[in-house]
């Protein structure tokens, strides 16, 4: 078993952790309580997975609310912002972040071209932004599992036109392995296996097995 030498993750097609950002707007308790697209207690433990992959992996991370300042809304969700808790938010009056001065000047001094996008709404927070990074050139990977719109409808249209204006869909879980890519990057292993089984029923079996104290060395999807 002989692992290729990484890719240059300037060239690489991919997300890496080394040309990826993770882009986290307003998961705040309004935004929420109206999602009707998904079950939003998996939308938030998906959204939770990101951002603790994210950590993982070191890829930067951009935090943004609408009208907190205002005192119009709370506050990112505490589950989700007790993750990120030293990261700066950035507030803002725009429905479009990209139009908000100090919320795109983060985006850019990521210097990163690979956002991995998460949203709500899916039809109004997602899709701006999202429109206006693949008009400058960036690529977009809005995470569908980890998004919610306030009805089906809106949810799978918005996204519909964010595809065809050119976004990579992909879901947490897809995320976490292209990150991850090879076994042999042992450095992170851990963190990502410990992320995916705390979000991931299914991997439960790796977790009691670990627990008897039997070393795994298994490929995803093995069961």
């Amino acid at each position: 078993m002989v692992s290729l030498p990484k890719r240059n993750p300037e060239k690489d097609h991919l997300l890496t952790p080394e040309n990826a950002a993770l882009v986290i707007i307003d998961y705040q308790p309004p935004q929420i309580y109206t999602v009707r697209s998904m079950d939003t207690g998996r939308m938030v433990n998906n959204i939770i997975a990101l951002a603790r992959l994210a950590r993982v992996f070191n890829v930067p991370t951009i935090l943004s609310t609408v009208n907190v300042k205002s005192g119009v809304n709370p506050d990112t969700i505490p589950q989700l912002r007790n993750e990120i808790a030293d990261l700066p938010s950035y507030d803002r009056t725009q429905i479009n972040a990209w139009e908000d001065k100090e919320f795109l000047d983060a985006v850019k001094a990521t210097g990163r071209r690979k956002l991995i996008m998460c949203a709500l709404w899916t039809e109004a927070c997602l899709l701006f932004p999202s429109l206006d990074a693949l008009n400058e050139g960036y690529q977009v990977f809005p995470v569908v599992d980890a998004l919610g719109g306030t009805t089906i409808e809106a949810h799978d249209n918005a996204l519909e036109r964010i595809n065809h204006a050119g976004a990579q869909p992909t879901t947490w879980n897809s995320v976490a392995c292209e990150l991850q890519r090879d076994w042999a990057r042992t450095e992170t292993v851990e963190g990502f296996l410990q992320t995916v089984i705390d979000q991931n029923e299914d991997w439960g079996w790796y977790e009691e097995m670990r627990g008897r104290g039997k070393r795994l060395q298994v490929p995803v999807g093995a069961r």
